[in-house]
């Protein structure tokens, strides 16, 4: 019985997602007016572009899987919604609180005819940590860099503004935390991770992406209009390697090339395992790519800063930027060499037991209507019923098997 368990804490952080997930729309609706009452139309225009563009990435990522799951839906707050209702929430930007319901419901549920809450709340739940993982990365970092910016310009670098920097580095690192606490759900009990590696692993993401956004927001604050160039370069050839590692996670060619394209765009800022087999050099190559971009950055900002009166300060930041990255690294060296389980593909979670249950490419929503159908038969799309007498393994044996998930479980793991 390979079950997948939604634990209360796993509840929890949902909540709290969603929580916060509003709590951001409302920061975003502050920020807006106050670009606005300030007049730096310059900043309004960018913050805007990076709230739709963000938006609208996410919106279709959660449409499409919808659509590979052929719209079965496996909660009654979703079903309530026909497939041009959801369609249309999904163009409103909606579709994601309405997933964030989904979870809440099905984790509340005491009594049901679905037999594997648990299961169906941990399968919803691994696809909101990677739209999450996306919007992390299309919303939230690229505007911290835009916020460090205008500090850095204004010179308003007083304790306060430095911590509520710091805290919005803490959440990007931690909503990287949460997408690994989603894979984690994949380890076979033996190989369960401690708590201690999720700290060792938030830890190094924050050092690691607080010297990139730290660089960035330098380099920008001196030489504004070349950060756009230097980010479409980057984009550019980050999105060409991600081509070439013969990434495999969606079900259709146009939505590929759309997850490739926001691969790249994940590695403008930190480093994400999206393909199968060992990835060592690779991750060392990225890494010393992201090294030198870093001190290049820094260098190039410290060269404008010298053309002002001289000030000692600019090497002790230039230099602290790359030793917080350095020292990001080795924490990640201690993570993978103490915390980090080798595993092998068929020792995960969700591996099918039984080869024609769970090789379709919508094995769970096979799985789901077993649960649903009446005992002894099961029906087709068409509304045909199969037999389905005799002996046959429990419902929950391959239920809760997101295998979009689960790919990214084999690349973190295996």
């Amino acid at each position: 019985m390979r079950l997948f368990k939604f634990s209360r804490l796993d509840f929890l952080l949902t909540c709290v997602g969603l929580v916060f997930l509003l709590l951001d729309i409302v920061l975003d609706i502050v920020a807006v007016v106050a670009f606005y009452q300030e007049r730096a139309y310059a900043s309004l225009g960018i913050l805007l572009l990076l709230l739709l563009g963000s938006s609208v990435l996410v919106q279709t990522f959660s449409w499409l899987w919808y659509s590979y799951d052929r719209f079965k839906r496996t909660t009654k707050v979703e079903n309530c919604l026909t497939k041009g209702q959801l369609k249309l929430l999904h163009m409103l930007q909606l579709g994601i609180y309405l997933r964030h319901a989904g979870v809440v419901e099905v984790s509340l549920l005491s009594s049901s005819k679905v037999t594997d809450p648990e299961g169906i709340a941990v399968y919803l739940s691994h696809d909101l940590s990677m739209l999450r993982l996306i919007e992390t990365f299309s919303e939230s970092a690229p505007q911290l860099v835009l916020m460090l910016t205008i500090m850095l310009q204004r010179g308003d670098l007083e304790p306060i503004t430095v911590l509520k920097a710091l805290g919005s580095a803490s959440a990007v690192a931690f909503s990287v935390t949460m997408y690994h606490r989603s894979l984690r759900s994949f380890l076979p009990d033996k190989e369960k991770q401690a708590v201690l590696s999720s700290v060792v692993y938030f830890l190094w993401n924050l050092f690691l992406l607080s010297s990139r956004l730290v660089a960035l927001a330098l380099f920008a604050s001196v030489l504004p209009c070349f950060i756009f160039a230097h980010f479409l370069s980057s984009w550019a050839v980050l999105s060409f390697f991600a081509w070439r590692s013969k990434v495999e996670f969606m079900d259709s060619a146009w939505g590929e090339r759309l997850y490739r394209a926001t691969v790249g765009l994940i590695w403008y800022f930190d480093w994400f395992n999206v393909s199968a087999g060992r990835t060592r050099y690779r991750t060392l190559l990225y890494h010393a790519y992201m090294l030198v971009d870093i001190g290049l950055l820094c260098g190039l900002w410290g060269w404008q800063m010298s053309r002002k009166p001289p000030d000692l300060e600019v090497v002790g930041v230039g230099g602290g930027v790359v030793g917080f990255y350095i020292l990001g690294l080795v924490l990640k060296m201690l993570y993978y060499r103490w915390c980090h389980p080798n595993v092998a593909k068929g020792e995960l979670r969700g591996d099918p037991i039984v080869k024609a249950q769970c090789t379709d490419e919508i094995d769970f929503i096979v799985c789901l209507a077993s649960i649903e159908a009446p005992a002894g038969e099961d029906q087709t799309d068409d509304g045909v019923a199969m037999d389905r007498s005799g002996p046959r393994e429990p419902p929950s044996v391959t239920r809760g098997c997101n295998k979009r998930m689960r790919k990214l479980a084999e690349n973190f793991y295996s």
